[in-house]
This record gives structure tokens, C-alpha cells and sequence, in this order.
């Protein structure tokens, strides 16, 4: 009975991690890239001649069967990481990335004290 168990636990682990192929969605890889000629619409907004270029480049990537961040890398290459509305986490913004938690916890931190502070009193 657990043999029994185990396999069809096995093979249903097995047919969903080759089931869930992620389909990518061209119009989601639209609205995260910005148009660099528009300045503040995303290309799935824009009307302009780039924008009409750069989702003609995405529909052949995705047909080249790239990913999502495979997608975005080779934007962020082409014309730098200005053009993806979130750009990865590297070492060049880092900081950016991570200072307003810290704020927050450090603004937390200090309220904490502030009002220990005035009970003790």
C-alpha cells in the first residue's frame, strides 16, 4: 500500500512539474517596457514608431521561444535598464532597491525609543 502511495505521489509530482509550462503574456512584456520616445507610457500605450518596432522584437523573441526575463535582459542590453519599468536587483542599484525598508525600519525603531522614552517618564 505505501509503494502504491509513493508512486502516485511520484508521478503527480512529475506530471506537474512538466504540465505548468508558463505561457508568456506579449501584452504583460508590453506594459513593462517603457517607450523610449514617449518618456512616461509604457509601449503597450504608446503609438509611436519605437514602440510599434520594439513590440514587433518582442513578438520574435517570444516566437524564438525566449522567457519573460530572457526578454527583458536583452532590452535592458539593447537600450539599457532605463527601458524596463522594474529593472533586476544588481550591484549598481542595490542601494535603491534597499533603502526604503530600511528607512522604515529605522523610522520604526526610532518611534519605538521615542515612545519608551515618554512611558519612562
Amino acid at each position: 500500500m505505501k509503494f502504491k502511495l509513493i508512486l502516485i505521489t511520484l508521478l503527480f509530482n512529475f506530471s506537474l512539474l512538466n504540465g505548468t509550462e508558463k505561457i508568456i503574456d506579449q501584452s504583460t512584456i508590453y506594459k513593462n517596457l517603457r517607450c523610449l520616445v514617449c518618456q512616461g507610457q509604457s509601449i503597450a500605450d504608446s503609438n509611436s514608431d519605437f514602440a510599434q518596432t520594439i513590440k514587433l522584437v518582442v513578438k520574435d523573441l517570444i516566437k524564438d521561444g525566449k522567457k519573460e526575463d530572457e526578454i527583458y535582459s536583452f532590452m535592458a542590453d539593447k537600450y539599457g535598464e532605463w527601458i524596463v519599468f522594474k529593472p533586476q536587483v544588481n550591484k549598481q542599484n542595490l542601494i535603491l532597491w534597499f533603502l526604503p525598508y530600511l528607512a522604515l525600519i529605522l523610522g520604526g525603531i526610532i518611534i519605538f525609543l521615542i515612545l519608551k522614552r515618554r512611558r519612562n517618564l
